[in-house]
Order: structure tokens, then sequence, then C-alpha cells
């Protein structure tokens, strides 16, 4: 059970790199997207009950930094996660480090004396210092595809709504979602669902910042639903820098 708890523990940390931050391929031209560029975190258009999903894709986009957040080259986040087996109270804690550029992403997870955990993906191969967790492909869910919700090859459809706020799902040619939640007064993205390996990772933002122009989730809880009970992890990010040069040496497989 406690070998499985970590497990999924790290399964749940990988998919943060997806709900961090996106990068996107090609160019999102949209009026929206433009005024984002100049203004940082822009303000949406007006969200209503009748507001398409395609509208309330392109406002949660503008409201993520626009073109700041989809030109991003590379993120270093930092801070303390404190991780919750089912039906407990009692938290383990731990400190992580998440080394993103493009689709290549390094994740370095602490909790001592319980785990200490290393992944690194190098865009082609993946490598995992416990066997058996494996990276998702983090450019197919999260906020990743939300920066291509108008690019060939991604749907955006209506799903119904979650209490006041507006829902949307971005799906790409191969099957893969993520249904997006947002706060119609701000546009910004407060929880987002993504199905993954038969299960169903769910992010929920609690606080933001914006950091040269792109906001940047502060406090987020993640859950996965497991029959043995809902597994849990509360993130702090302490440290955020954007578009940093990054050694050759970051993405090395070790051999």
């Amino acid at each position: 059970m406690r070998k499985s708890f970590f497990a999924f523990m790290l399964l749940l940390t990988l998919i943060l790199s997806s709900s961090s931050i996106g990068y996107a391929q090609g160019n999102v031209k949209t009026e929206a997207a433009t005024a984002a560029t100049s203004s940082g975190t822009g303000a949406p258009s007006a969200i209503s009950a009748t507001t398409s999903p395609a509208d309330l894709a392109r406002a949660a986009f503008v409201a993520q930094g626009g073109e700041n957040f989809k030109s991003l080259k590379s993120m270093i986040l930092k801070g303390s996660v404190n991780l919750y087996a089912p039906n407990s109270t009692q938290s383990i804690p731990g400190g992580f480090v998440i080394v993103m550029a493009g689709d290549k992403v390094r994740i370095e997870i602490a909790a001592p004396p319980a785990i200490s955990f290393k992944q690194i993906y190098d865009g082609q191969q993946s490598y995992s210092s416990l066997p058996g967790v494996e990276l998702p492909p983090l450019s197919k869910f999260g906020l990743a595809v939300l920066s291509r919700f108008d690019q060939a090859g991604y749907t955006v459809s209506a799903i119904p709504d979650k209490k006041k706020q507006r829902g949307f799902r971005i799906s790409d040619v191969e099957g893969n979602t993520t249904d997006f939640y947002i706060d119609p007064a701000t546009g910004r993205v407060m929880s987002f669902l993504i199905p993954y390996g038969g299960y169903t990772f769910g992010t929920e933002n609690r606080k933001f910042k914006e950091v040269e122009g792109v906001l940047i989730p502060s406090s987020f809880t993640q859950r996965l639903e497991m029959p043995q009970g809902a597994f849990f992890a509360e993130y702090n990010v302490k440290d955020v820098k954007l578009n940093q040069s990054l050694g050759d040496d970051v993405f090395v497989i070790p051999n």
C-alpha cells in the first residue's frame, strides 16, 4: 500500500507540469491573444450563460497570458508539497523542483525519509528513478492544449457547468481530452480534469500570481480517485523562473 501510494502521488506531480504551463507549436491568431501580448494577463470579454465553448477557451487563454503564455521557452518551479494517503489526515511533507522546456521536463521530489524521486523526459524517451511510474504525454493535456485551442486538430466542445464556473472541453484527434472550468468574472482556469491511464486526475487552483505577463497557479491541489479512496496532494509554488537559459545536461537521461 505504501509503495502504491508513492507511485500514484508521483503521477499526480507529473500532471502538475501540465497544470502549470503549456507550450504550443504554430501561431494562435486571435484579437484576444494580441491584446494579451501588450497587457499581460488580459481581461476576457464578458462571459455569460450563452458564451460559446470556443469563446470560453479564448477567454481562458487570454487570462492565462495570451501570447506571453504561448511563447514561453522554459519554466522552473520550486516549492513544497504535502501528500495524503486515502482516508488519512496526516500528510507527508516534501519539496519539488520542475524544469520544463518545450516537451522536455525534469522533475525532482524529496520527501525524506519516505521518498527521493527523479523523472526526466528528453523529448523522445523517459527515465524514472521509481520503476513503474511513467511520464504522461505532457503536451497533450492540461494548459498545454489551452494554448492550441483554435489550431487544426483540436476541438472545443460544451460540457455541463460546475456551480458558477463555466465549462468546456478541448479534445485532439487522438481522443485525449481536458475538461476546463473557468471563473466567468476573470476567465481564469479554476480547475480541470484529465483522464489518463484509466484514472481521472483533478486539479483545483486556489491562488495565482502573475510573472512576466503569465498567470502562474501558486497554490493548488490535485486529487486522484481510487477504489481504496482518494489520493490528495497540496502544492505551494515558492519560486518561479521563466525563459531562463538551461544547460545541456538538464534533460540528459542517466546511463
